[in-house]
């Protein structure tokens, strides 16, 4: 099973602000770092799928972690809120580790299936409780493109909240925002337990459209940490609902 190695850099913002600031005295300008970055994206997404599958246990030892870094920074939200459906569990998790009770839901949507997304992602559900003159801590699984959680923070912001600050378990180093907290940077396309079963039908899609057969991509989903039984059984109970 893969590792969930943790960031230490006290400061993931000024971790990215320094890396881009490395890149500008190497004489490139704002864009083509931007294009750099986006080259590394395409790269990854043209290539064969490369997945990270963290186990629970690494996932709730990362949310410990950066539940620490939240009360270091001395941040304490009024309201918690996950970004429907990948940040409920971490939100609520954050929720018990930080001993708020004061948990709400948005959402967003955004993605079409693996490595692929589409334009512009759009509010489907707005906050559910109000935000006016409070502080609010969004809660996400990863920070893949980041559009969806810029939109969430302008939303947030629109409805009255006075601070905005964002926590995700992962980051893509091509996202367009960086959170205030994560976990660890990764390129790779990211299973995490609460979506095995959705993640094993949109890679069946994917390797269909690429000509490639069901067992080729059994093999490669149990290759890179998912166990054999579940996904024989996802690809069977997949199968039979297609029938």
């Amino acid at each position: 099973m893969l590792q969930l190695r943790q960031v230490h850099a006290p400061e993931n913002r000024e971790h990215k602000v320094n890396h881009s600031a490395h890149l500008r005295r190497e004489g490139l300008n704002r864009f083509t770092i931007s294009l750099i970055f986006v080259s590394r994206r395409k790269s990854t997404l043209s290539s064969e799928l490369e997945f990270e599958i963290p186990t629970w246990e690494q996932i709730y030892e990362s949310l410990l972690n950066l539940a620490d870094r939240v009360r270091k920074a001395n941040f304490k939200p009024d309201v918690i809120v996950g970004v429907s459906r990948g940040g409920w569990p971490p939100a609520r998790i954050i929720s018990d580790l930080l001993e708020n009770s004061e948990l709400a839901n948005v959402k967003a949507e955004f993605y079409l299936g693996v490595a692929k997304t589409k334009g512009e992602p759009v509010i489907t559900q707005p906050v559910s409780t109000s935000v006016t003159g409070k502080k609010v801590l969004v809660v996400d699984e990863v920070a893949d493109t980041g559009k969806s959680l810029r939109l969430v923070k302008s939303h947030l912001k629109e409805r009255g909240a006075t601070e905005v600050k964002i926590l995700t378990i992962y980051y893509k180093p091509w996202s367009v925002v960086v959170p205030d907290w994560y976990g660890k940077e990764t390129s790779r396309w990211i299973v995490f337990p609460w979506e095995r079963k959705e993640t094993v039908r949109q890679v069946l899609k994917q390797y269909k459209s690429r000509g490639k057969s069901i067992e080729e991509a059994l093999e490669k989903l149990v290759q890179s940490g998912l166990n054999r039984k579940l996904v024989e059984r996802f690809i069977r109970e997949i199968s039979e609902g297609q029938t």
